[in-house]
């Protein structure tokens, strides 16, 4: 799931779809089933707007809430609780996406390679994991860069929940390398090794930032799942002058106030800047394909233009500080 911010860059009005101005109204009553985001913390979370928005241009019967879990004790209590609500489903975000794996009564096998679980569809009262990090990621760099993986070189840097879901995605799609990087080598190494029995015919590779300038000077595609460019202060999760013209820097950072540092290097190096934006809302799109049974896809443009709206009402918000 890309990495959100707590507050908005301004955004011009005219990036918000038209869709928006007539949407239907969602109902709330006594048979209204539920869904939302378990983490810590999910107040920031566009999730809310974007499933609710979703809901109401289906003509669901659900609602889609925050549900802040301040640790593994409360996520284990809310587990156990889960089969007995009127739940859906629910999404899994930080720091919960690699134990949420454990605690599923059956798991897909893309959420098993990744070692993380994002989304879970309550089945006759059984947990079943699924990772639509990866078919998100690879939507929105179709979608928004015309960028397919196939024969690529591609570097993801960071060796989390949804960097695993990105490794996934790029060994399905054929990628011809896919480097992992991590200030913290050993667990790029463990990524890799989990990894070792689907690779195919893919080049893939594990080391620390320190040795890895000839594989990001060379890749087609840069992927940032760190959490990065979250705070207002952070260093970019590379050396700026490692970027150069026509390459792509996906950046899984969504939504901040300020202009992250890895986004200047990148503009800077006249190398093609995207963030998670696009790829919140193709993998939350894909959780509502996977929880509902009536297989009508879930309509994308209205999700983005009310993750849209809300970014732009965070933005004036914080201008009226």
């Amino acid at each position: 799931m890309a990495v959100g911010g707590p507050a908005a860059a301004a955004l011009d009005s005219n990036e918000i779809d038209d869709v928006s101005k007539d949407r239907p109204m969602q109902r709330i009553d006594g048979n209204t089933m539920l869904a939302g985001v378990v983490g810590h913390p999910v107040a920031h979370s566009l999730s809310p707007v974007m499933h609710n928005a979703a809901y109401a241009e289906l003509g669901l019967n659900w609602a889609y809430l925050p549900l802040g879990l301040p640790d593994e004790v409360a996520l284990r209590r809310f587990i156990a609780l889960a089969p007995s609500l009127n739940l859906v489903g629910f999404n899994v975000t930080m720091p919960y996406k690699r134990a949420m794996l454990e605690l599923c009564d059956e798991v897909a096998m893309t959420a098993q390679m990744a070692g993380a679980v994002n989304t879970v569809h309550l089945v006759d009262g059984r947990l079943v994991g699924y990772n639509t990090d990866g078919r998100g990621l690879l939507e929105s760099l179709e979608h928004d860069a015309g960028f397919t993986p196939t024969g690529k070189t591609v570097v993801i840097l960071g060796t989390g929940g949804a960097a695993g879901g990105a490794f996934v995605a790029f060994l399905l799609g054929r990628a011809a390398r896919v480097t992992i990087v991590s200030r913290e080598a050993e667990r790029a190494d463990a990524l890799l090794s989990r990894m070792a029995s689907h690779l195919r015919d893919v080049d893939a590779r594990a080391m620390p930032l320190a040795s890895a300038h000839s594989d990001v000077t060379s890749a087609d595609l840069i992927v940032n799942a760190t959490p990065l460019g979250m705070g207002r202060n952070d260093a970019s999760p590379l050396p700026a002058e490692w970027l150069s013209g026509g390459q792509i820097v996906f950046d899984m950072v969504y939504g901040v106030s300020w202009p992250t540092a890895l986004k200047q290097a990148a503009e800077a190096a006249d190398a093609r800047y995207i963030d998670g934006l696009g790829m919140l809302v193709s993998q939350g799109a894909t959780t509502i394909d996977i929880w509902n049974t009536e297989q009508t896809p879930a309509p994308r443009d209205v999700m983005r233009a009310a993750a849209l709206e809300m970014l732009a009402a965070r933005a004036r918000a914080e201008r009226h500080l």
